[in-house]
């Protein structure tokens, strides 16, 4: 018997669930509601004499300068330009006279938008009528689920299309009223380029920054009307990003850059397994050198500061700490004991079911694989850190975190303030991928600076940012799949969820192919370890099992892999990618021996990549990665030197990941430290890169990410191709193979 799928929202369901609380909250009704809930991109709005924030996320001053606020972190992805391209295109704006800044780290600019942009979308069965209720609605929610949040390729999928398009076009609209106003004509009379306003009967002409003040009279339109796409002079172009200026000429702060007055530098050990406390210290074999400060111990983690980190850290060294109690009886062979435990267990949560699977299992030809991946850590280039100042009630953090609200929050919390006394200063990231998300950095400064009468600069050593990361899940997955006249007829997939804070809604675990018999079982084992989000987070687990899986399924109809992908869709963007794929491989050619060419096809973040890799394998094992070809569907580019970028850096990221990245526990330690032992691809080995966009005018998806997942899963194909040998583990060292 069919059964429906039973896919499940977590997201969905908790913000779904919020939203009727809140609107409810609001004013008590909905009609109470729509009178008494404020504009929320009016929220921000104020006039300081000389600029004027014509709404919450657009500046304007009298030289014509717009400011476009954005409320993400900055690492690297290149948000800000493409999030102020998507607002100045909507506003009509002159592109030459925007610049951008990280939206400052108040309530007023919390980032309702992601939570808008999960639920309801582009909202366009939504009445205008209700829109300040709704808009309000979500700010609420979004305060405590998301605030400020950079991740999840969210940026211009969510806050750029739901929400900076409309803040453009409310901005472009409050404009023409304002001219409208001062020369006494309608507004449908009005024309708008460039900045400019004109009148052409009368041949009259303003400059947004004359009309300004008067505009901000006006009231946003919560639902103004969008342009065409066919009509976008800015959006789709590659605009130098307007970041890169100050990182080139070294202007650019980060983090490791802060320097405030009276400050000291102070660095930190943290116990070697986790949960364990200070026994004792022993500080009579710490050399005193000038500049030395205190040693600090606040129970979980010794500081030691100075007038330099060099001072500090070369203290810390020489520091001996007794530390007792942990997780000392785990490793990674008892945790895969336990996960494979679990799923012997055999009591799942069902993600999603259809058909009659055992049936279908049995009369088909089976095919069986199961999958072991480690865990992984970001190896972001900039080691954590923040700098705190405290001032009797008052506080100022300097930190680079993906979530700027979160972490302020965080620290008012252990500092016991008001979250209105604590002032975040954002700076750039040297490298997130998730790891920034997390506020631990954060809160062991400001436990740090309470200790002390001067402002202290927090910096985690390499050896104690990699020990103590909140690592991408060591998990397993079992794939079973039957095969008939040539087509997936079942497939049942069995896997842990170590819960690394991923929603379902965004359905990593869903199979990409059209299978009449589906059962995907999970079984969640929290992890004994802190996990997080990893660049991509599950979509690079799932995507090496599914999709490695999908090359054994096509042997095993004798099948080449990329007909068989294609003969088991019928979603059009996904043919469109795939057959885009083989065009610009001219998959199929003859290649040398030891030779081998991989392809793989992940969606996620509402953005298709479907990947190529080309390797050689000597003798010996020794796997040469010469080319990567991706092809994207991405939606509406919003800017295309950007977007190659990110799916490039993408690649390097999950090469890496598969040539070299392992995370491994013997007693509860952690044994990789540094880059030695935990290796970075270097230009010596990195591949030549093509990068193809598919033309689309729907939605734009996200593009920081999901150029990740398929690079793993096609270079092991490649690898199998060349040789004859299944890579099932990772990374690929575990089966006799490494990076040449």
């Amino acid at each position: 018997m069919t059964k429906q799928t039973k896919k499940r929202s977590t997201l969905g369901k908790w913000t779904r669930r919020s939203f009727l609380a809140t609107a409810g909250v609001v004013g008590g009704g909905l009609a109470l509601g729509i009178t008494l809930s404020p504009n929320r991109l009016k929220m921000a709005a104020a006039d300081t004499g000389n600029e004027v924030t014509l709404n919450t996320w657009v500046k304007i001053a009298p030289d014509n300068k717009i400011t476009v606020y954005f409320p993400h972190s900055e690492m690297g992805q290149g948000a800000g330009t493409g999030l102020a391209q998507m607002l100045a295109e909507e506003m009509e704006a002159d592109w030459e006279t925007v610049s951008i800044a990280q939206a400052p780290v108040t309530d007023d600019y919390i980032n309702s938008d992601l939570g808008r942009g999960y639920i309801v979308g582009e909202g366009a069965n939504i009445p205008a009528f209700m829109y300040p209720m709704l808009d309000f609605a979500f700010l609420q929610i979004a305060g405590g689920l998301v605030g400020q949040m950079t991740g999840g390729s969210t940026a211009i999928r969510l806050t750029g299309h739901h929400g900076m398009r409309r803040a453009g076009a409310a901005a472009r609209e409050m404009l023409m009223q304002a001219a409208a106003a001062e020369w006494d004509v309608p507004v449908d009379s009005l024309t708008v380029r460039d900045s400019v306003i004109t009148h052409g009967p009368s041949s009259r002409s303003a400059a947004f920054g004359e009309l300004a003040t008067r505009a901000a009279e006006f009231t946003p339109n919560l639902k103004p009307a969008l342009k065409a796409s066919a009509d976008y002079r800015i959006v789709g172009q590659s605009k130098p990003r307007l970041d890169l200026p100050a990182k080139v000429n070294g202007t650019a702060e980060f983090g490791i850059d802060v320097t405030v007055p009276g400050m000291v530098y102070a660095t930190i050990a943290l116990p070697s397994v986790r949960g364990a406390t200070v026994a004792s210290i022993d500080e009579s074999g710490v050399t005193r050198r000038t500049g030395l400060g205190r040693v600090v111990d606040l129970g979980d983690v010794v500081a030691v500061t100075a007038d330099s980190y060099w001072t500090a850290s070369r203290a810390l060294e020489e520091l001996q700490i007794t530390w007792q109690g942990g997780q000392t009886d785990v490793s990674s062979d008892s945790l895969r004991a336990q996960h494979n435990a679990d799923l012997d267990r055999g009591k799942f949560e069902i993600m999603d079911e259809e058909g009659d699977v055992p049936a279908a299992l049995a009369a088909g030809t089976a095919v069986q694989a199961a999958f072991d991946v480690p865990y992984l850590a970001h190896a972001t280039m900039e080691p954590m850190n923040c700098t705190v100042a405290l001032n009797g009630d008052q506080a100022e953090l300097w930190v680079g975190n993906q979530n700027m609200l979160f972490a302020r929050n965080a620290a008012a919390e252990t500092l016991g303030l008001d979250p209105a006394n604590v002032t975040m200063h954002p700076v750039y990231l040297g490298g997130g991928f998730g790891r920034r998300g997390e506020t631990d950095f954060v809160t062991v400064a400001a436990r740090v600076a309470q200790q002390l009468d001067t402002p202290v600069k927090v910096i985690w050593s390499r050896e104690t940012d990699m020990a103590n990361d909140t690592y991408r899940p060591a998990i397993l997955s079992r794939m079973e799949g039957a095969i008939e006249n040539g087509r997936i007829t079942a497939l049942r997939q069995q896997y842990v969820d170590a819960q690394s804070g991923m929603p379902d809604s965004e359905r990593p675990f869903a199979f990409q192919y059209d299978v009449p018999n589906r059962d995907i079982g999970r079984v969640i084992c929290p992890s004994p370890i802190p996990v997080g989000t990893w660049r991509a987070v599950d979509f690079t687990q799932m995507g090496f099992f599914t999709e490695t899986f999908m090359d054994e399924l096509a042997e095993a109809a004798g099948a080449d892999p990329l007909a068989f992908r294609l003969d088991h869709t019928s979603d059009p963007r996904i043919r469109g990618v795939l057959g885009r794929l083989g065009e610009v491989t001219e998959w199929g050619v003859d290649l040398p021996d030891q030779h081998g060419m991989g392809i793989a096809m992940v969606k996620s973040f509402e953005t298709i990549v479907a990947q190529a890799v080309l390797v050689s394998v000597a003798e010996g094992g020794g796997v040469r990665t010469h080319k990567v070809w991706s092809v994207v569907d991405c939606g509406r580019l919003i800017n295309p030197s950007t977007g190659e970028a990110q799916i490039t850096g993408s690649v390097i990221y999950g090469l890496t990941s598969a040539l070299w990245g392992e995370i491994t526990l013997e007693g509860g330690v952690i044994q990789q430290l540094n880059f030695p032992d935990y290796p970075m691809m270097q230009l010596a080995n990195a591949p030549e890169q093509e990068v193809h966009f598919v033309e689309s005018d729907e939605a734009p998806g996200g593009l920081g990410e999901p150029g990740v997942p398929p690079v793993t899963p096609a270079l092991v194909n490649a690898i199998y191709a060349a040789t004859g040998a299944r890579i099932r583990t990772l990374p690929i060292s575990k089966h006799g193979f490494h990076a040449a």
